[in-house]
């Protein structure tokens, strides 16, 4: 479903092309490993999912587990609609480079790993073949990611519409251009890292306020993930938050003492960091 200016919309639907789709995935780590169970609950074909996995008991544990294939990277990614690169950053250029006399013209690749730009990537591939890069972060393991799709310069519109639907097994998805990603990695890419340390501070506050850690970190999480739901609604943050600020209450006590201590000026400070150094790593 395409949003303003081309971005796909969040209540992203998985296209009937993409189950029709041989998909290959390098690498069942983490990430790899999301991709995959996403996609198998989604309903993907187990006969059309392959995994490349170098460690044998790895590869056995898939297999048994799911009911899909593994193969070596060179025959997989020759069977393959997608392959899915979820490897280190600096084994992108390496894989591609290994396999890419197995690509077919026509195969999209879709590359998880971070800091690696499109403009490595093309030139270890044949022509026709559209390499797509992706940004995803960690919920995705709890199928609650946000990722964003780039296109190369050589990928068709129908090669990124297929990662984003690939991506979409496992949260959210939005398109941006190759030249906003440094940006989409300091909002969401390094974002879960931002919660989790509010979440730190937050719960040993509730500690120093005479609660136990366990009752201070279940009213962290339920707040959090209760607010996370609010938010979904589509109400802007600025009147939630208003809803909850009663003149001279509690919560304007608070507000004032976190906007004295350079609350929002500290997580501009730290996306523009965040942004500065994915730019570095590319």
């Amino acid at each position: 479903m395409l949003g303003p200016f081309g971005a796909i919309s969040p209540q992203v639907v998985r296209s009937d092309r993409l189950t029709s789709m041989t998909i290959a995935i390098i690498g069942a780590g983490n990430m790899g490993g999301a991709v995959l169970a996403g996609l198998l609950e989604a309903g993907h074909a187990t006969e059309s999912v392959i995994v490349v996995e170098a460690r044998e008991e790895q590869a056995a544990a898939l297999r048994e587990k799911h009911g899909i294939r593994t193969l070596p990277a060179t025959e997989a990614a020759a069977e393959a609609d997608v392959v899915v690169l979820a490897v280190k950053p600096y084994g992108v250029v390496p894989v591609l480079e290994s396999i890419a006399s197995s690509l077919r013209q026509g195969t999209t690749v879709v590359s998880l790993a971070a800091g690696v730009p499109t403009s490595a990537m093309e030139p270890a591939v044949p022509d026709g073949v559209s390499v797509v890069r992706v940004m995803p972060n960690t919920p995705a393991l709890v199928g609650e990611g946000m990722s964003a799709v780039a296109g190369g310069a050589k990928a068709t519109p129908e090669a990124i519409e297929a990662a984003a639907d690939l991506m979409s097994a496992v949260g959210k998805v939005v398109t941006v251009p190759e030249s906003q990603i440094d940006a989409v990695t300091a909002i969401s890419g390094s974002g879960p890292a931002y919660v989790f340390m509010v979440a730190e501070a937050w719960i040993e506050a509730g500690v120093h306020l005479g609660l136990t850690r366990d009752d201070a970190t279940t009213l962290v999480i339920q707040t959090l993930t209760g607010s996370a739901k609010l938010l979904e609604s589509g109400t802007h943050p600025a009147i939630l938050r208003e809803q909850v600020t009663s003149p001279g209450g509690t919560t304007a006590a608070a507000l004032g003492a976190l906007e004295q201590n350079g609350l929002r000026a500290a997580f501009l400070e730290a996306t523009r960091a965040a942004y500065v150094r994915s730019k570095e790593l590319s």
